[in-house]
């Protein structure tokens, strides 16, 4: 049994592939089948070490990008992506996989051409609210399409789709404690500040234009996303140098999978970007602040925003909102509401689907073995 799995570059198109691979093997092993030899082809690796624990191979294809504003560059990025049509079309006519699998992004674009061309059977597999194009593209052929909203069904054709909910590891889901690097005095509760896998400069500026009163009431552990943390911790050792609470504050750069589930189930409230993050703090059960990126594709964080807040598990500030007195007075308003936190709780527990990643592992598993026959 050959599964391939092919993405974009991003780690919300990244980590769900990883958590399906994680329950294809656990599910073949349980189940007794020859175990699965599992691939991953995209531009890049995005984390070669834990490709190599869960045992895939990577396999490098270029591909471009398709602006949506005029560019010199988009001339270029179609050479490589018909280059890169063509490298994937030579692979998987080699290795010719049982199933394809996309996440989506420009990065899965060659691979799921080749399993179109060849007549593979793809599995897709989309994050958003409104689906991005490569996916409403292979959604035509594809004879699976699983959801993680079911806003997103209009998009296809109803008798292949089902709403299966984000795929999780195991090790965001399961209970953690809190590390013990940010343990100590955290005053009322836990805000925990989420930029997404790169940190958003937005939440950053805000954050830090209200630190000081913050931490007076609450401690505050920041993703700032690697390339920001220098920046941010010496603006805020700046702020905070004669603060009395500034030993609550606690910047980081990137937290790994294991230390992000022990902050997350332990925070008070999350505030975070409204992509594939908003799966993890459901499954955490933690209320949230939402702030959607402005330009993201097809409004998507956006549409996600509100269709989360309409759940009553989080409120919404826009960008262009995004004040230092608007962010906190939404802060404290919840924080100081006890009953309010407890309902967003509830409300996020009841929208989360933790067996996402087992239920699509199925499928994949049923398709493959289709085929092979």
């Amino acid at each position: 049994m050959k599964i391939l799995f092919t993405g974009g570059g991003s780690g919300g198109h990244f980590y769900p592939l990883i958590a399906v691979a994680e329950e294809v093997r656990r599910i073949a092993g349980e189940e007794r089948l020859i175990a699965p030899e599992l691939f991953f082809m995209a531009p890049s690796p995005y984390d070669e070490h834990l490709l190599f624990e869960t045992g895939i191979r990577f396999i490098g294809v270029p591909t471009g990008k398709l602006r949506r504003y005029f560019s010199v560059q988009n001339a270029l990025d179609l050479a490589k992506t018909a280059f890169g049509i063509l490298r994937a079309c030579s692979i998987v006519f080699r290795i010719f996989p049982d199933v394809v699998v996309g996440k989506g992004g420009y990065g899965s674009f060659p691979a799921l051409v080749a399993a179109r061309l060849f007549g593979i059977p793809v599995l897709i597999h989309e994050s958003d609210s409104v689906p991005g194009r490569v996916n409403r593209f292979a959604g035509k052929f594809a004879k699976r399409i699983a959801l993680s909203w079911a806003e997103a069904a209009s998009s296809f054709p109803a008798e292949r789709v089902a709403h299966t909910g984000n795929p999780l590891r195991r090790t965001v889901i399961q209970g953690a404690p809190l590390p013990s690097r940010f343990a100590g005095d955290s005053g009322k509760g836990i805000i925990f500040v989420l930029g997404g896998s790169l940190g958003s400069v937005a939440l950053n500026e805000a954050i830090l234009k209200t630190l000081p009163e913050l931490l007076s009431a609450h401690s505050v552990i920041h993703q700032t996303g690697r390339e920001n943390l220098s920046d941010v911790s010496a603006r805020s050792g700046v702020l905070l140098e004669h603060h009395p609470f500034r030993k609550r504050y606690h910047p980081v750069g990137y937290l790994e999978q294991s230390e992000l589930a022990g902050v997350g189930q332990n925070a008070s409230l999350i505030v975070s970007r409204a992509g594939s993050a908003i799966f993890e703090i459901a499954a955490w059960g933690r209320p949230a602040i939402l702030v959607p990126i402005t330009d993201s594709n097809g409004d998507h964080q956006r549409e996600n925003a509100y269709h989360y807040a309409l759940a009553g598990a989080a409120q919404v500030i826009e960008e262009e909102n995004l004040t230092p007195a608007i962010l906190r007075n939404e802060i404290e308003n919840i924080m100081n509401n006890e009953s309010r936190r407890s309902r967003m709780s509830e409300a996020a527990r009841g929208f989360a689907k933790t067996d996402a990643a087992s239920v699509i592992a199925r499928e994949i598993i049923s398709m493959a073995l289709k085929h092979e026959s």
